[in-house]
Parts: C-alpha cells; sequence; structure tokens
C-alpha cells in the first residue's frame, strides 16, 4: 500500500485530461498530489469537445479494456450502465463480418463482455469519478510549452496559461496526450537522440451519422461489415448502439473509395459495403445528426520501450506511444491497460526511484504491441499503406490470422480463442499455441454462413 505521508511530498503532473489522462490520475493520487494539464475547456457533462474529433465516430471497449478499467476504478462498469451505457456480450451481442468474408456465429455463454457507449458518456463519468480526489487538480486551457530539466532527469514541466509562462516542479510526469503528443520533440529538445518509429496508413476515412433506432429494436446487436485488406478500395462499417435509444454509425473506406460528408450519399455508400445490411437497417431509422468526417486514421507508433537513453521522471502512456486505425477499436483498451501497467510498477517500485520511468515504459509497451500488431497485420496490406512492403513474416503470419478467422467462424471453440486475442484479454501469440493449431489445421468446422445471422426477432423489429 502506499504512504500517505510520503504522497504529501511528492507532485505529478499529467499531460492530458482524456480518458488516458485520468485513469493514470487515479492511480497517481495514490501517491502524490496530481496535476492534469488539459488545452481543451472540457465540458460538465457527456458532450463533444474540441480536442477529441474522433470520439464523433464508433468506439468499441473490448472485455480486456472494460477489466482494465474497472481494476482502476472499482464500480465504474455500474456506474456508466446506470447513464445509459450497455453491457454486451461477445459473440451473442455481435453480428460481424470477417475481412476474408465469412460471417461468424453467434453463441451464448460467453465470457467476453463489451461496454457500449458514446465516447462522451464514457469520459464524463470517468472524469466525473476521479476529479473527485482532493489529491488531483486540473489545470484547463493550458497549453505544454516544454519539459524542464535535461537528459538524465525531468523535472517538470513549462505551461502557458492564459498567455502567461510558468514552471510546475514535479517528481513524476506523464505524457497521456494521445495522437497528438509532442513527446519525441521534448525529448529531443532535452538532448536524448530520437526516437524510432513506424507508420502504416491505409488512407482510411470515415463518416459517421447518429440514428434514432427503430421504435422495436431495442437491445439490438453491434452489426459489423469489415473491409477486406485484399480488395480495392476496401469498405466496411458498423452499427454501434449506444445511450439514448441510438445506432452511432461509422463507414469506412480506404484511399479511392472513401464516404463523403454528404448526408444523402450516406446510405448509398452503406449499401456498397462487402454486404449491405448496414444500408438495409438504415432504411428503418430516423438521422438524428448530420454526418461527420475525419482522416486522421494513420496508424503511427513510437518505440520509445526500446530507447537507449532513457530519463527518470517520465513516462508516456496510451495513445502518446502508438495511435491506431480506428475501425480495429483497441485504442481504448490498449490505454485503459497501460495505466494498468503503471499501476503495477509503483506497486513495486518508488515513483522517484532512478529506473521507475522506464520501467514503466517497457511495461506500457506491451498491450501497445498487442494492439498494434491487430491493426498493422491488416491495414499494412493496402496499397501505400507503409514505405515498407510486408515482411516474409507479415505475410505468413497474415495467412495463418485468415486461417484462425476461418475456423473461428465455423468452430466456437476457436471462435472462443480468437476472441480472447481480439478482446485483448490474451496476446495475438495464443493463436499459435498447441490447441488453436490443431483446430485450425484438424478442428471439424461448420459450412459457412449465407447471410448475417440475425434472429427472426431482430428482423421484425428493424422492419428488415
Amino acid at each position: 500500500m502506499p504512504v500517505r505521508s510520503a504522497a504529501r511530498r511528492r507532485s505529478v503532473v499529467i499531460v492530458g485530461g482524456g480518458m488516458t489522462g485520468m485513469l493514470a490520475a487515479s492511480v497517481l493520487a495514490d501517491y502524490a498530489d496530481v496535476t492534469i494539464i488539459e488545452r481543451d475547456l472540457l465540458p460538465d457533462g457527456p458532450q463533444p469537445r474540441k480536442g477529441l474529433p474522433q470520439a464523433r465516430h464508433a468506439h468499441v471497449l473490448w472485455s480486456g479494456g472494460v477489466k482494465a478499467i474497472e481494476e482502476l476504478l472499482p464500480g465504474i462498469t455500474d456506474e456508466l450502465v446506470d447513464r445509459g451505457a450497455r453491457k454486451a456480450h461477445i459473440m451473442t451481442d455481435l453480428v460481424s463480418k470477417a475481412p476474408s468474408g465469412q460471417w461468424f456465429r453467434r453463441f451464448t455463454h460467453s465470457h467476453h463482455t463489451n461496454l457500449l457507449c458514446s465516447r462522451d458518456l464514457l469520459d464524463s463519468v470517468i472524469r466525473t469519478r476521479v476529479l473527485k480526489s482532493h489529491r488531483i487538480s486540473l489545470l484547463q486551457g493550458t497549453e505544454l510549452l516544454s519539459l524542464e530539466g535535461d537528459a538524465r532527469r525531468v523535472t517538470g514541466v513549462r505551461v502557458r496559461e492564459a498567455h502567461t509562462d510558468r514552471t510546475l516542479p514535479a517528481h513524476l510526469v506523464i505524457d497521456a496526450s494521445g495522437r497528438g503528443s509532442r513527446a519525441h520533440i521534448w525529448m529531443q529538445n532535452l538532448g536524448l537522440p530520437p526516437v524510432a518509429e513506424r507508420t502504416v496508413d491505409a488512407g482510411v476515412g470515415y463518416a459517421s451519422r447518429i440514428y434514432r433506432a427503430p421504435g422495436a429494436a431495442t437491445g439490438f446487436p453491434i452489426v459489423n461489415v469489415q473491409a477486406d485488406p485484399r480488395q480495392h478500395p476496401g469498405r466496411g462499417g458498423i452499427i454501434t448502439p449506444i445511450e439514448g435509444g441510438r445506432w452511432l454509425v461509422t463507414l469506412a473506406g480506404t484511399r479511392g473509395g472513401q464516404p463523403s460528408g454528404n448526408n444523402d450519399e450516406f446510405v448509398p455508400f452503406a449499401h456498397q459495403l462487402p454486404h449491405p445490411i448496414i444500408g438495409e437497417l438504415l432504411a428503418g431509422a430516423e438521422p438524428e445528426t448530420d454526418v461527420v468526417t475525419t482522416r486522421s486514421t494513420a496508424n503511427k507508433r513510437r518505440y520509445y520501450e526500446k530507447a537507449t537513453r532513457w530519463p527518470d521522471g517520465f513516462a508516456v502512456l496510451g495513445e502518446a506511444i502508438a495511435g491506431y486505425n480506428p475501425v480495429y477499436g483497441h485504442g481504448l483498451s490498449a490505454a485503459a491497460q497501460c495505466v494498468v501497467a503503471l499501476r503495477r510498477g509503483l506497486e513495486r517500485h518508488d515513483l522517484r526511484a532512478p529506473g521507475t520511468a522506464q520501467r514503466i515504459q517497457k511495461a506500457a509497451a506491451r498491450p501497445v504491441d498487442h494492439a498494434w500488431t491487430l491493426a498493422v497485420g491488416q491495414d499494412v496490406f493496402y496499397p501505400g499503406a507503409s514505405d515498407q512492403p510486408p515482411s516474409r513474416l507479415e505475410k505468413m503470419l497474415a495467412a495463418f490470422v485468415d486461417k484462425a478467422v476461418d475456423a473461428g467462424s465455423r468452430n466456437p471453440h476457436a471462435l472462443r480463442i480468437l476472441l480472447d486475442v481480439m478482446s485483448m484479454e490474451r496476446p495475438p501469440a495464443r493463436l499459435l499455441m498447441p490447441d488453436m493449431l490443431a483446430l485450425v489445421c484438424f478442428g471439424r468446422k461448420r459450412p459457412h454462413l449465407e447471410g448475417p445471422p440475425l434472429t427472426d426477432e431482430e428482423r421484425n423489429s428493424a422492419a428488415l
């Protein structure tokens, strides 16, 4: 257990007031007084904010992320459900078409529970819970200018607030500023060498719109039509039920086939997906918003954990390490698991001790590796996605994953193992264990489904 008297003598600065920053603050408040620096003015409730445009698109919090958040903030899942979020059991509540074309079968008694709600609601409930702590303060409308210290140790940050610059000393600085992180620049300004990085950009564009679900379609499953990286352009889409009896619908397309922001073109685009089921479902739904679009969907990673020199007193978490194509839905889960790694690191090492920050950085890389492998394993095959063509190993792994997905679509035992990986509860190496290899190569397989496995009740409720 952390020593409370010691906490009074310590200070931590967290850059970024999004989900990662708030979760990190909840952990660090047991060890120090925490100041969160946020450029935006955060809303009082579940409302959009300028610095998080990706919140307008569909988010799925996989069970690995749900468990991580619940570990960090016990009872938070029930709070979210009380505010309108919904627990969805995968595969019971998921109708999904794989990139290779197969429809997955649905089954009950799955231990994988996803959480369905808008990103605005998720952030609002977490923010409200975390900011109740008297050890946590929030500086809004505040920009981080630089790290203070040198290449051996970060001692604080330089910030600008209301056109006034000042220095905030800190025993530990956490960068949780997301995709727009400038940590690699801040570190170079301290005299540290550049950090290795990689970008895999499939050129995916997103268009999203919120619909009022048909009156009888309560408890409707997620409907997901995944893009096939072997088809150009690749197109996909998802219907995510969210709070308030609404559907958040996101459509996606790669270079040459990106959806537009035109309201009249939204449903016709949905009919052009590898299966028209999303377009057919939208025919009976009423739009509540205009279409919003984004093109910032590249997978980009910085390999901080491989740095030969790392300053004490500084660590990077969540999407500030790596941002992913949102279609795979692993960004939130990876971020929450990064914070769990932070918590476990601080349980073993004093936050001021030499080497603690680097240990945290290496531990945070493990869930990032998981999410990165799942995203890049698909996206690297799109034309122009990377300046490096897929390696032989990537090709071999992709071929095996295709076989694993095929087995999962036809054998429930194989699907459960596949879901362990997709839900970020087990690493991708789980697919290479003997039991899964046996199922892929020799297991009994049912015929492929001919269409989406919606029940008659679901079809009737959506007026299909």
